[in-house]
């Protein structure tokens, strides 16, 4: 045997790979009969909504870890896209993202933390894409009707005002647009859409549509002037199939969300078959997680269902998840614009491979191994499968038969040992003839490539996990500029921002003011009060009090303790709210709609006027004090037993919040 060959044997062997090059099956991989489709990126979605609102309140310099576990190039995930939502004023999962008009002569873009987020992104990644889609929008949009659709032309201006304020203050170059998440598609509304992005310069902006299934793409088939104002048709959780008319109509082919998938080891499994099986089964040339990053409150809808976790500002804990791991297979040895090879395809013994090129010689082959039983997927359930060990043996051909060394990175579930290992670089592998054979485990993602500078990239462990802080008090005087939402505070209804109060030169100059006045155009089940809720989940035993201002004659505002659901489920929260109205009533309730009503009377509270309010909750009773007097005790409150605290309004009204504190047992 020559050098080379012992080289591949002990290269195999040291893998637990078989020795015998024809042993099971043969996969050619050639560009000799032309290459497959050009390859658009891997992403994260940021929104959908709110699911980033933690993020911004970490320190540094955990914060910038997190970032470049997201997005730096060769660290990490290496991240192609980042998708945003365009903030609404409405709950769209897990919380509201502020609009960047709440009013029809209303501009602000520096609300949120979406700006900044991209702004990150783009620091560590030059070339990173950049996505907007709205899931809401604001009431005044759809003139109080909640379908957006029927107003083309304002709903139009409003998008293309957000992409325009993106490059005027943050030099941000929105590439794709979508039209509205996962609602029916409107041709007229499109077509208006492309129209106004031409007519003020944005032509290089494609549409995304229709961000749902694929139905879209029989009308393009029969509306040419539909067809061409959709650049990438784009459909959410596709299973990793496609339909004939969407490949009837040529276009690029994603799946703008997928995963939505718990980031343990099992989602990283299916996050592996996703990325690979989306363009085997369906030619789809990019695939977007949703989300982006679990940096949200736990226990709301959809909790941990990010690439990794950061979920715990206060302490400064972050968890680097597998599917970071995973994502990085991919994108830290590919870039968008690549081409995809024809040959690809299943594994005869189960799994997949995709092969793709930069056209300039480079090869990068991803292989994955995932069983049905330890990758199984949420959203969407991929149907049953089995996969067993297997040899397969490659033989590269066409412009990659002179390749005589390929560099590896292997992936190791262990779901069996509970033992796993992720991205872990291997000995290079030396080719004999362009041909090389490995033995194939359950539940492995591999890559073998011509790149060179892969990483897996670092940092010291970041502080502990912990609880809550039990003490925890804000009076909103200090600010962070880029933000306009105060820390750890998750809007559910409404938009809570800070706010300088110029009438008031004593102590209330800064607050937190809750300040849309209109139902929006909604995506998820709003609730008819508003509600931002804040804290400790497991929070029994506490007492929640702040100063309040109400801002009209027909409104009430609360706070609470207890609360017990958000995101899509904030109609039905239930707690301990503890309400006074600007008639001078009060009333306390077992419920946020107000159904169940614990106690009631005469408060003096009114309009424009500070007021005090504290809520004390100890095991079955409540008592409640106004401007530091008892108005109220021991309400008896049977459920729930733990929950946020919160703050809010009656409805659609103007108020303001100072000085909040919580202390707990």
């Amino acid at each position: 045997m020559d050098a080379a060959g012992l080289s591949v044997a002990v290269w195999v062997l040291s893998l637990g790979m078989s020795s015998d090059p024809c042993a099971g099956h043969t996969y050619v991989l050639d560009d000799g009969a032309g290459l497959g489709r050009v390859f658009d990126g891997i992403g994260g979605l940021s929104g959908g909504g709110a699911t980033s609102r933690l993020l911004v309140n970490y320190a540094e310099p955990y914060r910038s870890q997190i970032l470049d576990f997201l997005f730096k190039p060769n660290f990490g995930a290496s991240l192609h896209i980042l998708k945003v939502e365009i903030g609404g004023d409405a709950q769209t999962t897990d919380g509201t993202e502020p609009s960047h008009m709440h009013y029809e002569n209303d501009e602000n873009y520096f609300r949120g933390y979406e700006w900044w987020l991209m702004k990150e992104a783009k620091k560590r990644n030059p070339n990173i894409t950049l996505i907007g889609l709205p899931w809401a929008f604001p009431g005044w949009v759809g003139h109080g009707k909640n379908w957006p659709y029927d107003y083309p032309d304002i709903t139009a201006a409003y998008v293309v005002n957000w992409i325009l304020g993106a490059k005027q203050y943050h030099d941000l170059d929105i590439q794709y647009v979508g039209i509205w998440n996962e609602r029916n598609y409107d041709s007229k509304y499109i077509k208006v859409l492309r129209n106004t992005l031409d007519k003020v310069g944005l032509t290089g902006v494609g549409i995304i549509a229709a961000d749902g299934d694929w139905s879209i793409a029989k009308s393009m088939i029969i509306d040419p002037y539909l067809n061409d104002s959709v650049e990438v048709i784009g459909a959410h959780y596709p299973g990793t199939t496609t339909v004939k008319d969407a490949l009837q109509t040529q276009k690029q082919l994603w799946s703008s969300e997928d995963y939505s998938t718990l980031n343990d080891d099992i989602g990283g499994g299916c996050w592996a078959r996703i990325l690979n099986q989306n363009y085997v089964n369906g030619l789809m040339t990019a695939t977007i997680s949703w989300n982006l990053v679990s940096s949200y409150y736990e226990e709301l809808p959809f909790g941990r269902d990010g690439l990794m976790t950061a979920e715990e500002p206060w302490s400064g804990n972050y968890v680097v998840e597998s599917p970071i791991w995973i994502t990085a297979h991919s994108t830290q040895f590919t870039q968008p614009g690549w081409t995809y090879l024809q040959t690809v395809g299943h594994l005869a013994q189960g799994g997949s491979y995709v092969a793709l090129t930069d056209g300039k010689g480079n090869l990068t082959v991803v292989l994955e191994t995932m069983t049905h039983d330890h990758s199984v997927c949420i959203r969407p359930p991929l149907p049953p499968f089995n996969v067993t060990s297997q040899n397969a043996t490659f033989q590269l051909k066409g412009s990659f038969a002179s390749i005589q060394e390929l560099q590896v990175w292997r992936s190791q579930f262990n779901f069996k040992t509970k033992k796993p290992s992720f991205f872990e670089k291997l000995a290079p592998l030396k080719l004999i003839d362009g041909s090389f054979t490995l033995n194939l485990a359950e539940d492995e993602v591999y890559t073998l490539t011509t790149i060179t500078a892969g990483q897996k990239g670092s940092y010291p462990e970041p502080p502990p996990s912990a609880r809550f802080p039990k003490a925890y008090k804000d009076d909103f005087n200090v600010r962070n500029p880029p933000f306009s939402e105060a820390p750890d505070f998750a809007d559910q209804t409404g938009v809570f921002e800070y706010y300088i109060n110029l009438t008031d030169p004593g102590p209330h100059i800064f607050t937190l003011r809750q300040v849309l006045t209109q139902r929006p155009v909604t995506w998820a089940a709003d609730a008819d009060q508003t509600i931002s809720v804040v804290g400790d989940y497991q929070w029994q035993n506490l007492t929640v009090s702040c100063d309040v201002l109400m801002e009209s004659v027909k409104t009430g505002v609360f706070i609470a303790a207890r609360v017990d659901k958000g995101g899509q489920s904030i109609r039905g929260a239930q707690g301990v709210f503890f309400w006074v109205f600007a008639d001078g009533t009060y009333k306390v309730t077992n419920d946020l709609a107000g159904n169940t009503v614990l106690a009631e009377g005469q408060s003096g509270t009114r309009a424009y006027s500070w007021h005090t309010l504290s809520l004390t909750v100890k095991g079955q009773y409540a008592s409640g004090l106004l401007n530091g007097y008892p108005l109220w005790k021991n309400a008896v409150v049977l459920t729930p037993g733990n929950g946020w605290a919160a703050i809010g309004t009656h409805s659609f009204e103007l108020a303001q919040f100072d000085n909040f504190a919580v202390v707990a047992e």
